[in-house]
C-alpha cells in the first residue's frame, strides 16, 4: 500500500537549501520514492496550521518512506537540511483498493 512523506518546510538559507534538493532527488528517486509537490502554492482552508513549504513524496510503502528516512546516505542530507531549515515531517499510509 502506498505512503506519503510529508515535510513542511520554513527555509533560512535558500542557497544551502537548493543544495540540498539537488542532491536529494535522485536519492529519493533511487529508494522507490516520487516528487507529487515540491513547494508549490498552497492555501490555507481551515484550522491554524501554517504551513510554509510542502514537499510530498509518494513511496510503494511505508518501509521504503522509512528506509530513506533512516538511510547512511540521507543522513548527510538530512544534517544539511536540518541546517538550513526547520520544519516538520510525517509519513501517512495510504488507502487501499
Amino acid at each position: 500500500m502506498s505512503a506519503y512523506l510529508i515535510y513542511d518546510v520554513d527555509i533560512h538559507d535558500t542557497e544551502l537549501y537548493g543544495e540540498f534538493m539537488r542532491q536529494v532527488k535522485p536519492l529519493v528517486e533511487r529508494m522507490g520514492g516520487t516528487y507529487l509537490a515540491r513547494g508549490g502554492a498552497l492555501e490555507i482552508l481551515e484550522g491554524d496550521w501554517a504551513p510554509t513549504r510542502i514537499v510530498l513524496f509518494e513511496f510503494p510503502d511505508m518501509d521504503s518512506a522509512r528506509r530513506l528516512f533512516a538511510s547512511e546516505e540521507y543522513a548527510p542530507l538530512k544534517a544539511l537540511r536540518q541546517t538550513c531549515s526547520t520544519g516538520h515531517v510525517v509519513i501517512v499510509e495510504g488507502v487501499g483498493a
